[in-house]
């Protein structure tokens, strides 16, 4: 019984740090066709302690095509501009909808909150 409860308490403070930190992005300048460019992001709730930030795209309609990602230090910054990271852009044959998540890591790698955001493309 009380292993359940603390894992409770665990799953409960996790959704809790995660339920604050939110990101959305526009596909701005991007460019059809593999632009190695990320798109502008906006970053709100980043948790104290946060050191990195990491990024994956996910095509929503073709999940098995890895578009991959890239890590950002944070310094407290809200905005990442245009190809703050390279990753693969996206080129798909009509509009699929594609998922950004953003994972804030302290300084030895603990995952402190994640966060995602959908969009059409193009």
């Amino acid at each position: 019984m009380r292993l359940a409860l603390a894992f409770g308490f665990i799953m409960a403070m996790t959704t809790a740090a995660s339920a604050g930190m939110t990101m959305t992005f526009e596909w701005g300048p991007t460019a059809k066709c593999f632009d190695p460019k990320s798109p502008p992001i906006t970053l709100s709730g980043v948790p104290a302690g946060t050191k990195t930030l990491a990024f994956r795209m996910t095509d929503l309609d073709a999940p098995d095509f890895k578009h991959g990602g890239g890590q950002v230090a944070f310094a407290g910054q809200k905005t990442l501009p245009y190809g703050t990271f390279s990753y693969r852009g996206p080129c798909p044959p009509k509009p699929h909808t594609y998922e950004i998540s953003v994972t804030a890591l302290d300084d030895s790698g603990k995952i402190l909150a994640t966060a995602k955001a959908r969009k059409r493309f193009p």
